[in-house]
C-alpha cells in the first residue's frame, strides 16, 4: 500500500467489506488499464461519500450515479457536446490520444479525471479537476490517493474550485451500497 493511501486509511478507516472487482473486465471496458492505488482504494472502501464532499466512483456500483463505466461514458459524451458548443477544451487533452478518465464525482457537479496520456503509465496519470458549474480545469500533479489524502487530511492540496478544504475532524466515509 502506497503512503497516500496508507495515511488516508488511518485517519479514515474503512467501515464496510467491499466487493471484489473484476478489474481486467472493468479495464477492458474503459479501454485503458487504471491506477494501482485507485484499484486499492476501491478494494479496501468500496464507491463512497469521503467527508460529505468526494464519492469516489466504482464499477458495478449498485447506484448507477456512481458508477465508474456509466459515468465515464456520460462524461465522455457531455465533454464532446461542451468542445462541439464551443467550450475550450484544455491544452494537454489537445494532444492526440490524450483523455480524461473519471474517478469521482462532488456533490457540486464538480468531477475528478485522471490525465490518461497515450504511452504514459496510470500509476503516473495526474489529476483533473473539472467545475461543474464552470469552465474551470485544474491540474494537479498527484496520484488520487495523493490528492484525497492531501486534499481531506493534510491541507496540501490548493485549489480554487475546492477552496474550503481540509475539513476539520472527524473524517468519514459511508459507503455507496448503504
Amino acid at each position: 500500500m502506497n503512503p497516500s493511501l496508507a495515511h488516508l486509511t488511518q485517519a479514515i478507516p474503512p467501515t464496510d467489506t467491499p466487493r471484489t472487482h473484476d478489474w481486467a473486465r472493468v479495464e477492458d471496458e474503459l479501454g485503458t488499464a487504471l491506477p494501482g492505488d485507485y484499484k486499492q482504494l476501491v478494494d479496501l472502501y468500496g464507491g463512497g461519500l469521503f467527508d460529505d464532499a468526494v464519492w469516489i466512483l466504482e464499477p458495478d456500483c449498485p447506484n448507477r450515479h456512481y458508477d465508474l463505466l456509466t459515468e465515464n461514458r456520460d462524461r465522455t459524451e457531455a465533454q464532446q457536446r461542451l468542445w462541439q458548443a464551443g467550450e475550450p477544451k484544455p491544452a494537454p487533452l489537445q494532444e492526440a490520444g490524450s483523455r480524461a478518465v473519471a474517478w469521482a464525482v462532488t456533490e457540486n457537479g464538480d468531477c475528478l479525471y485522471w490525465l490518461a496520456r497515450p504511452g504514459q503509465e496510470p500509476d503516473r496519470w495526474t489529476v483533473l479537476i473539472k467545475e461543474g458549474r464552470g469552465r474551470e480545469w485544474e491540474f494537479h500533479a498527484r496520484s488520487c490517493s495523493e490528492f484525497l489524502q492531501s486534499l481531506l487530511i493534510t491541507g496540501g492540496t490548493e485549489s480554487e474550485i475546492f477552496y474550503d478544504f481540509p475539513v476539520e475532524g472527524p473524517h468519514e466515509f459511508r459507503s455507496s451500497t448503504t
